[in-house]
């Protein structure tokens, strides 16, 4: 038995959550009387609930997100079915904009609204003594972060080995980039480097080695960059990989140096590019030196071995498809190993909404909460980016067409692309559940007949790119074809017959 249960469904079973671990730990004398238990979004909500009420638990806490937040509502409704006596606490971005809130607000019994570490454990306090708060949506204060108790041996051997760890060596953003949440923070504060280490360094002698930082600007403070990188670099793993979030316009030469360093496979760069048309930036209040931007990614690229995850946003305000095309044509000669090409979200509490009615945002009312259609951007074209992004993620940014890849470009990137995915879908009739090998007969098609690509030059993109994944066979037998060098090895056959 548990009397506080802490909980949240992720998004996959690989993931593990942060933010409960960190409930936990500032729980304090409450530890022994609570629990934490994780679920994905796969599970059926009723079995999640009877899993719940195993612990026969007097409060349960939800941690609600954008990827859970329809499956928890299921669960909460479900639990308050079969047991309203459960006192049920909610808290997490999805439910820190009252009234911006998911309509299944109604039936949960307290709602803590931004950082939850001393709301939650006084609140704990308060019902496990038959104290009733006076109002059931109690505003988050933010603790000094000298003051929290860090998560990380609540990380157990099962999520060392087979989990992504999340860390993070700060909290909040300076920047106040509107489509994102993290505009709302005053500024970026930063834990005590030396006790954050080391508790890290108690992880990688646990035989953790995959580390992804939650930071929003990793790169903020370069001596706390440099001071952590050092401190991995001394501690290398052959299989270790760290993920941070980098701000594109800053990396001054102590930073170049210390990458510089690192081997292959180890360092992740998820760089927010966003848009490189400067009037979006203005009217989204993105500060972003682009000239800077496009240096920093061509010095990456050519200078270290880091991958690179460039992130590009389609639905901004004032964007078009032909406007868009120009940012996504620059970022592709940039070379990153992959062009994260994302829908605009609408997500509650961000600033951006303020455009909503100039802009003619439409949102689906659904989650994710994507953007419909805009003054600029209509369904029908939204329609043809979003597959544009899902065929852009099997071809672009698999890794397994780095060949055809190249010839699908050509000197218009965007355009090409477009006309491929257009017709691939017309083909298809989908852009989901296509298999590899489908998907090497597919693209021979097009390339030859929708891209007026020669034959001979198509087959030999392909067939590298077909070793190159491994699979078995020639690909000239599942494409039914004779390639140039068959036809010619063919042709001193007879000649030596002759």
């Amino acid at each position: 038995m548990s009397n506080i249960l802490l909980t949240t469904l992720n998004s996959k079973y690989i993931h593990s959550a942060f933010g409960l671990r960190y409930l936990y730990a500032n729980l304090g004398e409450l530890q022994p009387q609570a629990k934490i238990q994780e679920f994905t979004i796969h599970e059926r909500p009723l079995d999640i609930v009877e899993k719940l009420l195993e612990n026969n638990p007097k409060i349960i806490g939800f941690s609600v997100y954008i990827w859970n937040v329809v499956e928890i509502g299921q669960c909460i409704k479900l639990l308050k079915q079969i047991n309203p006596k459960i006192i049920i606490v909610i808290g997490g971005p999805e439910v820190s904009h009252v009234p911006d809130a998911p309509d299944w607000l109604n039936v949960v019994d307290y709602t803590i609204t931004g950082p939850g570490e001393l709301q939650f454990k006084s609140l704990c306090q308060q019902l496990l003594t038959n104290q009733k708060p006076p109002e059931n949506i109690i505003a988050g204060i933010a603790l000094p972060l000298e003051q929290l108790a860090m998560p990380y041996d609540l990380y157990d051997d099962s999520d060392i080995k087979n989990r992504i760890l999340y860390v993070e060596a700060s909290r909040g953003c300076p920047f106040k980039c509107e489509f994102c949440l993290s505009s709302l923070d005053k500024t970026s504060k930063s834990f005590s480097i030396e006790l954050f280490l080391i508790e890290i360094d108690k992880l990688i002698q646990r035989g953790a080695n995959h580390f992804k930082f939650i930071d929003r600007t990793f790169n903020l403070k370069i001596k706390t960059t440099v001071a952590i990188l050092d401190f991995f670099l001394e501690r290398l793993t052959d299989d270790m990989s760290i993920h941070f979030e980098v701000v594109p316009d800053k990396l001054p030469e102590k930073l170049r140096e210390v990458l510089a360093r690192f081997p292959e496979h180890v360092l992740q760069f998820e760089i927010g590019v966003q848009t490189f048309d400067p009037e979006i930036q203005t009217l989204i209040s993105r500060q972003q030196d682009n000239e800077k931007t496009c240096e920093n990614l061509m010095w990456l690229r050519e200078n270290t071995k880091a991958h690179i995850h460039a992130d590009l946003i389609f639905g901004l305000p004032g964007d078009s498809l032909d406007n868009f095309a120009k940012s996504f044509d620059k970022l592709v000669g940039l070379n990153p190993q992959e062009v994260q090409l994302g829908i605009l979200k609408r997500l509650r509490g961000a600033p951006i909404n303020r455009h909503t009615k100039e802009y003619q945002m439409v949102y689906n009312e659904n989650q994710p909460y994507n953007i419909l259609s805009t003054r600029d951007i209509d369904f029908s074209t939204m329609q043809r980016v979003n597959r544009f992004a899902r065929f852009w993620d099997m071809i672009g940014n698999s890794g397994r067409f780095p060949n055809t890849k190249l010839i699908i470009f050509a000197d218009s990137p965007f355009a090409n692309f477009m006309k491929l995915s257009d017709n691939l879908y017309s083909t298809e009739g989908s852009s989901w559940k296509i298999s590899l090998r489908r998907l090497f007969k597919l693209l021979f098609n097009q390339l030859i007949h929708v891209l007026a690509i020669d034959k001979d030059s198509a087959f030999s993109a392909l067939e590298k790119d077909f070793i190159h994944c491994n699979e078995k066979g020639l690909l000239k037998n599942l494409l039914n074809v004779q390639s140039k060098q068959g036809k010619t090895g063919n042709r001193n056959k007879r000649q030596k017959q002759h």
